[in-house]
């Protein structure tokens, strides 16, 4: 149970509250009864005044009659539609009158000639020959016989010189490339020639010690020598027994 002080605390609180409940309530109607009044007030004004002709607050309050509708102006005349000015028409050329042809009297005819009469007529002296018709037509002199000329002798086409077959020099196995070898590349070609070896016969003549010293100083490529036997095909070529090589290694 609550202590007897606590209680009478909470019993004004809500005395209190009732209190403002019903004040609120009261301020409520007042409120809205002097609303009542107002409104009746003016409604009974409002009746006075049109009983009177006097216009009341809503009727000054409302706006002027609307003017009347501006008629909208009348639109711009169209325009006159201008003819097209004419053609010019172009100048006639004058007239050439051409030049006054001349008229030339025909020519006379000439008179014909009068007939011959039957006049002799007087023979001709003789003709005189001259000296150069003279010597043209004597005879030849006598004893003169005229030279032949001796015929040009036809022109001989020389006949054709043949070459002598050339014959080709005979060339020495030994001087083949080592690019025949079977296993040997371009690179191990340019490393062979590096080496002063770009022959079969160079490789074939090789001791074992000198072909040692050679495989040592292929690089990445040592040990190729012994392993595509280039030793025996080098020997086998620089003696140009081929079908023995390619018995051997195969054809070439």
């Amino acid at each position: 149970m609550l202590p007897d002080g606590v209680g009478a605390i909470t019993t004004i609180h809500l005395v209190l509250m009732a209190l403002v409940a019903i004040a609120a309530i009261a301020i409520i109607i007042v409120g809205m009864r002097r609303a009542a009044a107002r409104r009746h007030a003016e409604r009974k004004v409002e009746s006075n005044a049109r009983d009177a002709g006097v216009p009341t607050i809503e009727e000054a309050a409302r706006p002027a009659s609307e003017p009347a509708a501006i008629a909208p102006p009348p639109p711009p005349p169209a325009p006159v539609p201008v003819a097209p000015a004419p053609a010019p028409v172009p100048a006639m050329p004058a007239p050439v009158t051409p030049p006054p042809v001349e008229r030339t009297a025909p020519e006379p005819t000439p008179p014909e000639p009068a007939p011959l009469a039957d006049e002799p007529i007087a023979a001709a002296a003789p003709f005189d020959a001259s000296p150069a018709t003279v010597a043209a037509t004597d005879p030849a002199p006598v004893g003169l016989t005229p030279i032949e000329m001796p015929a040009r002798p036809e022109p001989v086409a020389p006949e054709p010189v043949r070459p002598e077959p050339v014959q080709a020099p005979a060339t020495d196995p030994a001087d083949t490339p080592v690019t025949m070898l079977k296993g040997l590349g371009p690179k191990l070609e340019a490393r062979l020639a590096a080496l002063g070896i770009t022959t079969v016969g160079q490789l074939a003549s090789l001791s074992p010690a000198e072909a040692a010293s050679l495989d040592a100083q292929l690089g990445p490529f040592t040990g190729r020598m012994a392993r595509d036997r280039w030793l025996e095909q080098a020997r086998l070529l620089a003696s140009g027994d081929r079908a023995g090589f390619e018995a051997a290694f195969g054809r070439l």
